[in-house]
């Protein structure tokens, strides 16, 4: 197999070999069956037939490569070298380790033709590798300043090769211009050993079958976590709870499922901060309540707000969480400081009801919805700064501004727009049914939209807009329900249904997961906090906001009703 073979054992190699070559050999293996016998190939056919594990579906001679090369690359070179010796299953054979050899020292034609010598390769694969060999020996001879060298090998030996003009045409600008010769050689410069940097692009060019990939038996490793974790439905752990020593499940004791109670009349909206400290629940009977979230997952009354005349139905969090915008119903925005509860500004406009608020990305604009279709923008203090006419939206009500200025709206009962900021292009969802809402996920990449025929649809926004999923299952007929994304790295969908049930399904595969009961009315919105995976909000007509949590992590049941509310008027304009 290649012709240049190694008799000698591996442990016997290892020794006699440089240090520089060892280093190589623990981070580069070069992969050829090695045989000096017909005895040795026979027993090669033998072992390639051999599987282990219960299936019969893993080769034993792959699985003691790949443990070999991952010994060698954690630094156990001893045993790496035992291992090969008492399996008689080499590594590398003597031809890739000769090639290795040659290329560390510089021994660019050899290492050419010994390269030819490996068996399995492609003529493709031969050139390539060739090419970046001689690429190599070209740079270390204008290094050296041998000029006339280095035009030989790139018209006698990297030229003929026929591949990668361009790059040729790059080399041969080396020769009449030092700053582009610098600017090509300048990751090389960032490496310790331009030599061993070619190896692990050499590498890259050989089939696994020739040279174990570095790191295999981990990344095989981590696959089979990722696999795990991805099939493990009620999945709401960090990484770091993953194990080798088991199999990862879940159970369903992740989903939140004990609840706590709040309002003096239907509670119509709520909200997390995005820091996951506190929340905010608003209702028909015209307040607001900050709700704090302590370390242990306490939750605690810390402000009712007061102010609007008209029932509020929607809230929305500062991006440092220090503020938040109120809206009531065809009335108008409130914005308030979170630590003391006073109102810092009221933002209307004459003849005109507000129907929903946003925050601007940089924080320092807002906008709001008009009972008209337009959108007024003030900056904080209360300057009007623009006014967009003639919006094509039916439902001002739902309506956000992404990060990169994309503004989602709806453009019609079925339609949904996203509206680039800069270019005014404009990308389209569209929906059979009536769209009743929508939320978008933290990285603002995936979009729920709740429909009426009781169905709610995940959308990716990411380029020309696709449907992902469905979930199914939950009661809406007349009232707009809400849904959210939650737990960890938001694999679960949540939403409130008529039926006064909180129904959970799994992200990806739309499996309807938990419902929980516990409210008495229809359930209008939920939350999931972004800062603590296994705790979940939902606002009822019941009156109450729930905080459901597992288990054995119980937040302090809260009564909403208590006579020990702090209650915080507006003292702004009105």
């Amino acid at each position: 197999m290649g012709g240049l073979e190694d008799e000698e054992p591996p442990l016997k190699r290892i020794k006699s070999s440089p240090q520089e070559s060892r280093s190589v050999l623990k981070n580069l293996p070069l992969i050829e069956p090695i045989g000096s016998s017909r005895d040795t190939m026979a027993k090669y056919v033998r072992l390639g037939d051999e599987t282990v594990g219960s299936k019969g579906i893993i080769k034993k001679v792959e699985f003691v490569r790949i443990i070999t090369r991952a010994l060698y690359s954690l630094g156990y070179e001893k045993s790496g070298a035992l291992l090969e010796e008492e399996s008689g299953i080499s590594l590398n054979s003597s031809t890739v380790n000769l090639f290795r050899q040659e290329v560390l020292e510089g021994k660019w034609d050899k290492s050419v033709a010994t390269l030819g010598k490996i068996a399995q390769l492609e003529d493709k694969i031969v050139k390539s590798a060739s090419f970046l060999i001689l690429e190599q020996k070209f740079f270390e001879l204008l290094q050296k300043e041998q000029v006339l060298d280095a035009l030989k090998t790139l018209r006698l030996e990297i030229a003929p090769l026929c591949i990668n003009k361009d790059r040729v045409h790059e080399l041969a600008g080396c020769i009449v211009s030092p700053a582009r010769y610098e600017r090509l050689v300048r990751d090389d410069a960032l490496h310790d050993n331009p030599r061993l940097r070619l190896l692990e692009e050499l590498q890259k060019l050989l089939p696994p079958s020739v040279m174990v990939p570095e790191r295999r038996l981990e990344h095989l490793l981590e696959q089979a976590l990722n696999v795990q974790r991805e099939s493990c439905v009620f999945h709401n752990s960090l990484d770091s709870a993953l194990s080798l020593y088991h199999d990862h499940q879940c159970g369903r004791d992740q989903i939140p499922t004990k609840t706590l109670q709040s309002h003096q009349d239907e509670v119509w909206f709520l909200k997390f901060a995005h820091n996951g400290k506190y929340l905010a629940s608003s209702s028909r009977d015209c307040t607001i309540i900050l709700w704090e979230v302590s370390k242990d997952g306490e939750v605690s009354l810390k402000h009712t707000l007061m102010g609007h005349q008209k029932p509020v139905f929607f809230v929305t969090w500062s991006f440092d969480d220090c503020q938040l915008l109120t809206c009531g119903i065809e009335e108008v925005v409130r914005r308030w400081d979170v630590e003391s509860g006073s109102c810092l500004q009221v933002y209307e406009k004459s003849n005109f009801g507000l129907v929903s608020c946003g925050w601007f990305p940089e924080g320092k604009k807002l906008f709001a919805g008009m009972n008209d279709r337009s959108v007024c923008i003030w900056d904080l203090e209360g300057k009007e700064l623009e006014w967009w006419k003639g919006q094509r939206a039916v439902k001002m009500s739902d309506m956000f501004i992404m990060s990169d200025g994309t503004v989602i709206s709806m453009n019609k009962e079925t339609t949904i727009v996203l509206k680039d900021g800069q270019t005014r292009t404009e990308r389209v969802i569209l929906e059979d049914n009536c769209i009743t809402s929508f939320s978008i996920s933290r990285d603002e990449r995936h979009l729920l939209v709740n429909l009426s025929n009781q169905e709610i649809h995940l959308w990716s926004t990411v380029g020309e807009p696709k449907l992902l999923a469905k979930y199914k299952g939950h009661k809406r007929t007349r009232l707009d329900i809400r849904s959210c994304f939650g737990g960890s790295e938001e694999a679960f969908v949540a939403s409130g249904s008529e039926d006064s049930m909180v129904y959970i399904w799994h992200r990806g595969t739309g499996k309807l997961l938990e419902k929980l009961p516990g409210h008495s009315g229809a359930v209008n919105c939920v939350s999931w906090n972004p800062a603590n995976p296994c705790m979940l909000a939902s606002a009822s007509d019941d009156r109450t906001v729930r905080i459901w949590g597992i288990s054995n992590v119980s937040p302090k049941l809260v009564n909403a009703c208590s006579n020990n509310f702090v209650i915080n008027h507006c003292n702004g304009i009105r």
